[in-house]
């Protein structure tokens, strides 16, 4: 065993944070922490580390491991550049190979026993410099940072001129290269782009050390670790498996202990009609069996309500009118900054009810791109056109709209004035606003907390085509889970860029891919783009390999395992444009009989302006419902 944390305790401020629970970590396995924003997971971290000292427990550490943390700011201001600084981790390694220059040179002036005195030291010193790695340090170093997403002409650039962001990465990479028994990450994929975090899965993956990540990457963690550790309510638990497991059992308990709960106060709450009847008799025996039933009620171990899931609540995005069938044309649209240019040549078309993702690697434009759409940033050449009726909702990171005089409560009583003072609340806990929260300004919010704020208004606007750029950042993942439910039941038109590949696996069907300059189209979700891409790298790996050896013929087998691979694929793309078919029916349908109620009540049947813009829009829909009826007929 590698680490133990046995009843660890914590408070700050007389307010508790951790109130014990056990967990261990064996060498060599990979755990996440989870729980809500403000649980106390960093708080655990940095009680493991040694910046806190508990208040109760104990942390158990295997006798000289080293742990590596990397805190998710980091400060590094030194003039050394990205390489020096994270080659610095292996200072160790250049000394060695420092001394083996020296003995070098001095064994060339040297014979006789001198010589041998230095051979022998030389021999020593080369055979550990070899068993650490040192020959193929500088390898590993380069390929660490391109790892984490720096190009090559970034290696000399220096570290003070580096975003919050690119430092984190720069840590990052240190802490990789120094190679500790237990690293301790806390939100290590927040700066990076889909490519570096898939990179660093399969470096922690193959880590022979020990890992413990904070993360709210369920993708990430999926694909990495093998142990949850649970921080909720105080209290820490362990749960074996990957996150999706862990979700699965962690449901099941709440249900089972939900329903005990629920048992017991039925239990409780009979007793006590009991006793009060056999008090309102008021004779003796009833009265000295009243108490006896009292004592035994009292004796009872009363079981704690379960947390209570926000994911329960339900956010309902509104769509003000039905948009045309095409939604966005993009034809050869150009955009650089100076010498460089992001893309060119771009065509796509977004068409009604789809739900699209763009992705890329960090710098591709997927932002720019975004602007261009909404008429914010003016393309190079090419041209955007939105279709008719279509009325767009941008979320932007870094640019909220509000009257920053206003609570957060009033910002929302102000814009949504039917909402009503509960449906105000829930929807403000939902994007991690609770308590007294809702009562702050929004003049002292921080920018994370803006971008919630802002996210939260536009989940409630009447549009009919959101935009969104990385909506998930700043959100844990019970916030996340609610946005996805909710998008996924919109009517409307959806765009988004992400880097959260849990959330475009749940959300998109279909991707573009921005890379080098150019856009590709895959139709389908976050896996089936995966698995599409690894067909084009093993069909290009054949290519290569038939045109260096000459032609050669395919195997029976190789023929079949490639159509069986292509029959699946084409088999789940047809089951997802079913699911998401029957999705869209139901919602029309069900859109279409709540226009047709409100037609048909009296306050309407009176308003002949009304009742013939509600029947122009049973109309629009009517007119969906066919189209999708045909659709389902031939997916099906």
């Amino acid at each position: 065993m590698l680490l133990a944390c046995r009843e660890i305790q914590k408070t700050f401020h007389e307010e508790p944070v951790l109130k014990g629970g056990y967990f261990h970590l064996e060498e060599k396995e990979k755990a996440a922490v989870v729980g809500i924003n403000g649980a106390g997971k960093t708080t655990l971290l940095n009680v493991i580390t040694g910046v806190y000292a508990p208040d109760g427990g104990e942390v158990i550490l295997t006798k000289d491991a080293r742990l590596g943390y990397l805190k998710q700011h980091q400060e590094i201001s030194s003039d050394a550049t990205i390489y020096d600084e994270v080659a610095s981790a292996r200072a160790d390694i250049f000394e060695m190979e420092r001394q083996l220059r020296v003995l070098e040179a001095e064994m060339a002036g040297k014979d006789g026993e001198a010589l041998a005195g230095l051979m022998e030291e030389y021999s020593r010193l080369s055979h550990r410099f070899e068993d650490e790695g040192g020959y193929a340090l500088r390898s590993e170093i380069a390929g660490v940072i391109k790892g984490l997403g720096f190009s090559e002409e970034d290696f000399g650039k220096p570290c003070r001129v580096l975003s919050g962001g690119e430092k984190t990465r720069v840590a990052l990479g240190k802490l990789l290269l120094s190679r500790p028994d237990l690293i301790l990450l806390d939100e290590p994929t927040n700066h990076l782009d889909i490519r570096s975090v898939a990179w660093l899965e399969g470096y922690l993956k193959d880590y022979p050390g020990a890992v413990l990540i904070v993360s709210h990457d369920r993708y990430f963690m999926d694909r990495v670790v093998t142990k949850i550790i649970e921080v909720e309510l105080g209290r820490v638990s362990m749960y074996s498996g990957n996150y999706t497991a862990y979700a699965a059992k962690k449901a099941a308990e709440r249900q089972i202990a939900l329903k005990h709960y629920i048992n017991q106060q039925k239990v409780i709450k009979h007793e006590e009609e009991v006793i009060a009847k056999l008090k309102s008799f008021n004779r003796e025996k009833s009265i000295k069996r009243a108490e006896s039933r009292e004592k035994r009620l009292d004796m009872i171990e009363r079981l704690e309500k379960p947390q209570e899931v926000r994911d329960a609540m339900h956010l309902t995005l509104a769509s003000s009118s039905v948009s045309g069938e095409q939604v966005l044309e993009v034809r050869d649209l150009s955009k650089g900054f100076g010498t460089r240019t992001l893309f060119a040549g771009l065509d796509f078309t977004v068409r009604r009810g789809e739900k699209t993702a763009i992705i890329g690697d960090n710098g591709t434009g997927k932002t720019s791109l975004l602007k261009i759409v909404t008429g914010a940033l003016t393309p190079d050449t090419g041209s955007v056109r939105l279709g008719a009726q279509v009325r767009t909702g941008y979320y932007d990171q870094e640019q909220h709209l509000f009257d920053e005089s206003n609570t957060l409560f009033d910002e929302f009583r102000l814009s949504y004035p039917r909402m009503t003072d509960t449906e105000i609340r829930n929807t403000l806990a939902s994007f991690l606003f609770t308590g007294d929260d809702v009562f702050k300004p929004i003049s002292i919010l921080s920018g994370g907390e803006k971008g919630r704020l802002s996210l939260a208004k536009l989940m409630l606007s009447p549009c009919n085509f959101l935009i969104l750029d990385e909506p998930t950042n700043h959100l844990d993942i019970t916030s996340r889970e609610i946005l996805e439910e909710a998008l996924s039941r919109y009517e409307g038109t959806l765009l988004f860029v992400s880097h959260d590949r849990y959330f475009i696996n749940r959300l998109a069907g279909r991707i573009l891919e921005l890379d080098g300059c150019t856009l590709t189209e895959y139709a389908g979700n976050y896996d089936y783009y995966l698995e599409k891409k690894a067909q084009m790298r093993d069909a290009a790996s054949s290519a290569a390999g038939s045109d260096a050896a000459g032609p050669a013929s395919e195997t029976d087998a190789a023929r079949e395992w490639r159509n069986k691979k292509e029959a699946d694929a084409q088999r789940r793309k047809k089951e997802n444009d079913l699911k998401r078919c029957e999705e869209a029916i139901e919602q029309a349908e069900a859109a279409l009989a709540r226009l047709e109620a409100q037609m048909a009540s009296p306050e309407v049947a009176v308003d002949p302006v009304r009742l013939m813009a509600l029947d122009k829009e049973a109309g629009d829909l009517r007119a969906r419902l066919e189209e999708l009826y045909s659709k389902w007929e031939e997916l099906a």
